[in-house]
């Protein structure tokens, strides 16, 4: 399966590069190497192509709902790209302030209108076209020749994020070096910098710097990482608590509701809290209407998101909404995607200024210590966690354990365990993304 990926991949990326080149020539009459690595491919469109190549895919009878949803997930992976770049790179990699109904300026109605044309054709026709192809070529020279182009994205991509970051080589070692294989590896690590910067300054020629920020007077000020880490656990622990009681008073009874095996914490509240409020932080004055569509739109993409990553991963389902009406694939539902446009009200409203005054009057060392500490635990928790739900995934398809690893996980997190930890989990009849990698495997 990460073969068929990886040449989907490689050439919608090729494919939005052309696409992207072609139009800069008409524009500004010039060859123009529009993407962000060096070689011909620009990464949004693979990486765009992809996703919903894997999600979308059940929805392929129903063009309609096929095209709102391509049109919702390719707007806002266009949307975190752009801010993803400007803040890595201090620099601004396309602008369509100057297009009507635009957010940003990174994106913008009629261009949302082409990506969810160019979504339903990827998904219709284009991607099962190009995986017959795949398939026509022999398996072995297939791999080999991936592998190999695999290197080369792996090293234009290392030259090009060395670039964006940092902007020159930092490295104390290689700057030290004089002579031998120091002294030219420092030359062509320079020579490959320069040639980056002067690619991107060419096709990118909006791409403006940024002022340098200010030192930090007080602990998790703003909207950076030690305040998500922390918004992080918050929500992971506080869903948790929320679903327990709802659970409680609408059927009766007490069950887990955690999303790992350690601690009452659900990671998808937790990512919820912590993404929504990166994605909304410089949208917090803006009006309730505006913040509940977006959560509305936002809330309902992510949720059906993590419910196609964990039936692909472990072939399961935590949550099933085919008894409520308006549900898309039992994924998700209007009235609960109208909850996430409340939540995030209620959130940008009232909550957030409070808990951001709380966490900030943290003293700024054991503030840093603490955030840490949980983070490291959470990080932790969630590789155990992933760890048992795939044993416990495959225990249920009958796999036996192959490893001194394997065997841990059964001593620890047997059926009866991870069924008391899980209690709405439920398998599915399609394989788990594990197996259909060890069947492609045998297949070739």
């Amino acid at each position: 399966m990460f073969f068929e990926l990886f040449w989907l991949f490689l050439l919608y990326s090729f494919a939005g590069w052309l696409a992207e080149t072609m139009f800069a020539a008409v524009t500004r009459r010039e060859f123009v190497n529009r993407g962000v690595l060096n070689g011909p491919l620009c990464m949004i469109y693979g990486f765009t192509a992809v996703l919903l190549t894997i999600g979308m895919g059940e929805l392929r009878d129903n063009l309609p709902l096929l095209f709102i949803f391509c049109t919702i997930d390719a707007t806002l992976i266009e949307w975190l790209a752009g801010h993803l770049l400007e803040k890595t790179s201090h620099g601004r990699w396309w602008d369509y302030s100057h297009i009507r109904f635009n957010m940003d300026g990174y994106i913008c109605l009629p261009y949302s209108l082409l990506w969810g044309v160019l979504g339903v054709a990827v998904v219709e026709w284009g991607s099962p076209l190009l995986l017959q192809v795949y398939h026509m070529v022999p398996g072995p020279v297939m791999h080999i020749v991936l592998w190999v182009l695999l290197g080369f994205v792996a090293v234009d991509a290392v030259g090009t994020v060395t670039v964006i970051l940092h902007g020159k080589i930092k490295s104390p070692q290689v700057a030290r070096a004089h002579s031998g294989l120091g002294a030219l590896s420092h030359r062509l690590g320079r020579a490959i910098v320069a040639h980056v910067e002067r690619r991107v300054a060419r096709a990118h020629p909006q791409a403006r710097k940024a002022v340098a920020k200010e030192k930090p007077t007080v602990f998790a000020q703003g909207c950076g990482f030690y305040k998500l880490a922390l918004l992080f656990i918050i929500g992971s622990f506080l869903g948790d608590i929320v679903e327990t009681l709802f659970c409680r008073v609408t059927a009766g009874v007490w069950m887990s509701r955690s999303s790992l095996v350690w601690g009452p914490f659900s990671v998808v509240w937790g990512l919820a809290l912590a993404a929504g409020t990166l994605l909304l932080y410089k949208y917090r004055n803006r009006s309730d209407g505006f913040l509940f569509i977006f959560g509305t739109l936002v809330g309902g993409a992510y949720e059906y998101a993590c419910s196609v990553f964990t039936e692909i991963c472990y072939g399961t389902v935590f949550w099933d909404y085919s008894h409520l009406p308006f549900n898309v694939g039992g994924r998700i539902n209007l009235l609960y995607c109208f909850f996430w446009g409340f939540a995030a009200v209620i959130w940008l409203k009232w909550c957030y200024p409070l808990f951001s005054r709380w966490i900030e009057k943290i003293p700024m060392k054991p503030g840093k210590i603490i955030t840490w500490v949980l983070t490291v635990f959470m990080v932790v928790n969630i590789i155990v966690s992933a760890a048992a739900l795939g044993r416990y995934s495959e225990r249920n398809a009958g796999i036996p354990a192959k490893n001194a690893v394997d065997v841990l996980l059964d001593e620890h997190f047997d059926d009866e365990r991870m069924a008391w930890n899980y209690p709405n989990l439920k398998w599915t009849d399609k394989p788990s993304i594990g197996e259909l990698m060890q069947a492609d495997g045998q297949g070739d």
